[in-house]
């Protein structure tokens, strides 16, 4: 089959950005990747669009596809929750390998911050809720993932106080990253300051909802520069609300990263750079910890050691990941592969790790750690 390979990338800041819409934002990103990736518009055959709560338009493919002059043979829109932007990079991997498309834009971005009310966002997002026994019962985002980390810290024996150290580094992170929509420094003790959202979880323990797109060019061909390959993919789909979820602690994402290392034909140790959903703190524990990357209760330990920082074993989420760069539906989530990407290509600029890194691991889930994707890249 045909190699995939990650061509190019683009984004806009995130943050606050009046006047913005999904198609702008969509629109900026999507040029920046071609730019990068060296290609015309009519060289683009295929594209993936991501949702946008903004805009749930039936056929925001073709909508996108109008509004940036691009005339695809293969498009469509996806929704998957946060997975949605790893969902959609493994299909183009895929499209390519198959020989169906050769350049396939996978984009996502919506106005989440400027372009709905609070109370409409925490309407949205609850949906992801049982509509019989959880939604009737006020359970909003942070409550679901307040009460996996109730069992997580009940399960361990930890206290919250563990969990603020992932905000503090991902704060850390986004100081370096000029797109960053939360890159004001923050202390360990101010994190744990931070007020109550949902018991256990404290305002620190939250990403920060922003508007704001990212593409990505899935490719047959390198383009120019450092070639970055997608090597592995894999996905896992064990509930979609958390009252079906049997155990709190095995969630899928360990089956999604399996099957992901083994077309890579490496293991959880070979990697050197991570990538990894973080929506709250305790996601980002979770995961780290079901993916192997950490015992059980060993996230923490790993961190306070140095080893996800920038100059350690497995720096993570070097752009400040959802907790600090921000939360734009979708794109937050692609942000991730973004910088992946970037850091094996070696074109991170002033963020770029001094010790170059050939293995990411890029993990994704959507809903209530519902449905996982994870992607091996590999700097070839």
């Amino acid at each position: 089959m045909t190699l995939s390979y990650i061509r190019g990338v683009g984004n806009t800041p995130f943050g606050r950005l009046p006047g913005s819409t999904p198609l702008t934002l969509m629109a900026q990103a999507a040029e920046g990747a071609l730019a990068e990736a060296g290609l015309r518009r009519d060289e683009v055959d295929g594209v993936l669009c991501g949702y946008a709560t903004t805009l749930p338009h039936l056929m925001l493919a073709d909508l996108f596809c109008e509004a940036a002059s691009l005339s695809p043979a293969y498009a469509h829109g996806m929704a998957g929750g946060g997975a949605t932007g790893g969902l959609m990079a493994m299909l183009a991997h895929d499209l390519v390998r198959v020989g169906r498309c050769r350049n396939v834009l996978v984009v996502a971005g919506e106005n989440r911050l400027s372009g709905q009310s609070r109370d409409q966002s925490v309407q949205t997002l609850a949906q992801v809720g049982d509509p019989a026994i959880e939604v009737p019962n006020g359970a909003s985002v942070p409550a679901y993932y307040a009460l996996l980390a109730s069992r997580y810290l009940h399960e361990t024996g930890l206290d919250a106080d563990a969990l603020s150290d992932f905000a503090v580094l991902m704060r850390s992170h986004a100081q370096g990253h000029p797109d960053a929509h939360l890159r004001e420094p923050m202390t360990l003790a101010e994190a744990r300051a931070a007020r109550a959202i949902a018991a256990p979880l404290r305002l620190s323990d939250c990403c920060p909802i922003s508007d704001g797109a990212v593409a990505v060019v899935v490719s047959a061909e390198p383009g120019r520069g450092a070639p970055v390959r997608i090597a592995g993919a894999g996905q896992a789909h064990r509930h979609q609300h958390l009252c079906a979820l049997l155990d709190v602690m095995d969630t899928g994402a360990a089956e999604s990263a399996a099957r992901a290392l083994a077309e890579a034909g490496c293991g959880v140790g070979d990697v050197d750079l991570l990538a990894i959903y973080d929506s709250f703190t305790i996601t980002l524990v979770m995961l780290l910890e079901e993916l192997g990357v950490a015992p059980r209760g060993g996230a923490a330990g790993r961190l306070r050691a140095g080893d996800f920082g920038r100059d350690g074993a497995l720096p993570l989420n070097t752009h400040g990941g959802l907790l600090a760069f921000g939360h734009s539906g979708v794109a937050g989530g692609l942000m991730h592969l973004a910088e992946a990407s970037r850091q094996l290509a070696g074109r991170a600029g002033a963020r770029q790790l001094a010790l170059a890194r050939r293995r990411a691991l890029f993990h994704a889930d959507g809903g209530v750690l519902s449905s996982h994707v994870s992607l091996i890249l590999e700097a070839a």
